[in-house]
């Protein structure tokens, strides 16, 4: 009997520790399949070049094909919202940017709880947002374009990326510091935007160094100053905002999130493989290219990241009154 008991006992135990080797199973073989990464933008814009390096990256790595997909619209709350429905198994995952901690304030209901309903995985880089205006704009610096504004109420373009946008933020800021008053054009992405500063229908845009720098090069689009606290590697010689309007700082960043609940080896995989990549010489360069700090990490130092910067923007609005 004691026999045939223990057997038992070591049955159960066996039954037991399946669902757990599974899981780890499971997370060893992925990916066995395309994975699919959201992205919250039109193509072209900073966060979709970002996305696309990066896919490259983990294709070539993982010998899966990540594929990127494009749901603008509503500041990146479609995509936001579709990736929290998704299953959690891997195979979704969303470009985590600014603009999701920002409509967690700016938006009064949402579907979703963002910190609660995607799981961080990993930071990607820190971009400083670029105060840039078509080269026939008056304004030569920031100085002169603040003067411009106050002088012209009004009659200033400001271009964004959508309302709630990280641009669209970044230059509320701006008016609130400064007492200017510029007219809010936003767009379905960046990269819209961009082209219409480019041909002059609208005056200034707070572009991501990603989507702007080939443009700033070229001298197709004016660079008036970066928006960080610190200049920025990539253009040493131009000032902050900060440097003329005493503590502006608005930061852009990228990294990854996936749907609450994917199993914890895959988040520890993906977030080994994503600093893996930022730690390889030819993609920190092309990243490097694109204005940005990289940001490794374990996920959560990228929640933390998260969390201070939704407090940080929900201050800004409430203060501000800014609404949709």
């Amino acid at each position: 009997m004691k026999l045939l008991r223990r057997g038992f006992y070591r049955l159960v135990a066996g039954a037991a520790a399946l669902p757990v080797a599974s899981r780890g199973a499971a997370a060893q073989a992925w990916p066995s399949r395309p994975v699919r990464w959201v992205v919250g933008y039109a193509p072209g814009g900073g966060n979709d070049i970002v996305a696309r390096l990066m896919g490259q990256w983990f294709s070539d790595r993982l010998g899966q094909t990540f594929v990127i997909e494009n749901k603008p619209g509503a500041a990146t709350n479609i995509a936001a919202e579709f990736v929290v429905n998704a299953a959690p198994d891997g195979y979704t995952i969303l470009l985590v940017g600014q603009p999701n901690a920002i409509n967690a304030t700016l938006y009064e209901t949402l579907p979703f709880n963002f910190i609660r309903d995607i799981a961080p995985v990993a930071g990607i880089m820190t971009v400083p947002n670029v105060m840039v205006v078509n080269p026939s704009f008056p304004a030569k610096t920031v100085v002169e374009f603040i003067a411009y504004a106050k002088a012209n109420p009004d009659k200033v373009n400001m271009a964004s990326a959508g309302n709630g946008s990280a641009a669209h933020l970044a230059g509320e800021l701006l008016k609130s510091m400064t007492g200017t008053s510029m007219v809010h054009v936003p767009y379905r992405g960046q990269a819209p935007a961009i082209a219409d500063l480019l041909s002059g229908q609208v005056h200034v845009l707070f572009a991501t160094s990603p989507a702007s720098m080939e443009f700033i090069k070229t001298g197709k689009l004016k660079a008036l100053a970066v928006t960080t606290a610190v200049r920025a590697d990539a253009l040493p010689d131009l000032p902050t905002v900060g440097d003329f309007v005493p503590g502006y700082e608005a930061s852009a960043w990228y990294g990854i999130g996936a749907p609450q609940k994917t199993p914890a080896e895959i988040i520890d995989r993906l977030n080994r493989e994503t600093n893996a990549g930022l730690a390889d010489a030819k993609l920190t360069v092309r990243l490097a290219d694109l204005g940005g700090t990289l940001i490794p990490g374990s996920p959560a130092d990228f929640g933390k990241l998260i969390a201070d910067d939704t407090e940080k923007w929900g201050k800004v609005i409430r203060s501000a009154n800014i609404k949709l």
